[in-house]
């Protein structure tokens, strides 16, 4: 007999694959880097299109970092703060954002596949048209989680905070959004198949009878 599928599925993450030893490296447009401590420029660093991998982005605090288009795997960015972090239509496989704060991260039409959002705070994420596979969000404190068009799949929240959640004509499957506190989404008629807790079915009911025409009255 066939084993029943767990569901929400989690997310299958492995750790970074990190060097022993570092060399240390800056980043550049269309650059290559491999198993270094990257260091950033405290204005705003180019480096779309560059490939990275196997390397840690030491803790900074800078205005802009373009990463358009840029391939990274195996990649750890540990406290970076900045006011934009820009990835649209890149490709990350296994990457961990650990602490920091972040003005607007942009991740539209990118790829992921393996991705820890550790104890940020961040003040706009949009990834609109992307598609993310095995996602972990945890401590995390986001104003608003756009993700319009977007394909997610085996994405779960924990200890997580989201003041309100754009999921319009999203695809999702094994999203567990149980720790996370949502106080708002766009249309949660787009929260079908998605696990909550009882707490948050009940939190959101009255936007959900609205949605499907129901008139929900206190009155007599």
């Amino acid at each position: 007999m066939a084993r029943s599928r767990i569901r929400p599925e989690p997310p299958r993450i492995p750790d970074p694959d990190l060097p022993l030893e570092f060399s240390s490296a800056m980043l550049h447009r269309s650059g290559e880097t491999s198993e270094a401590r990257i260091d950033l420029d405290p204005g705003t660093t180019d480096a779309a299109h560059t490939r990275i991998s196997e390397s840690l982005v030491a803790a900074a605090s800078v205005q802009t970092l373009d990463l358009t288009g840029a391939i990274l795997t195996d990649v750890v960015l540990d406290a970076v703060s900045t006011a934009e972090l820009i990835a649209r239509e890149g490709t990350w496989r296994t990457v961990v954002v650990r602490g920091g704060r972040i003005g607007t991260l942009d991740l539209s039409r990118a790829r992921c596949d393996g991705l820890v959002l550790d104890g940020v705070r961040i003040d706009y994420l949009t990834a609109g048209g992307a598609t993310l596979r095995d996602v972990e969000v945890t401590g995390c404190r986001i104003g608003t989680l756009d993700l319009p068009g977007a394909r997610v799949e085996r994405m779960r929240f924990a200890e997580t905070s989201v003041d309100e959640m754009d999921v319009r004509e999203w695809q999702a499957g094994d999203v567990d959004l149980r720790g996370a506190d949502v106080l708002s989404f766009t249309d949660v008629r787009m929260l079908r198949g998605v696990t909550l807790t009882a707490d948050q079915a009940t939190s959101h009911a009255l936007a959900l009878a609205a949605s499907l025409g129901i008139d929900v009255r206190t009155d007599a």
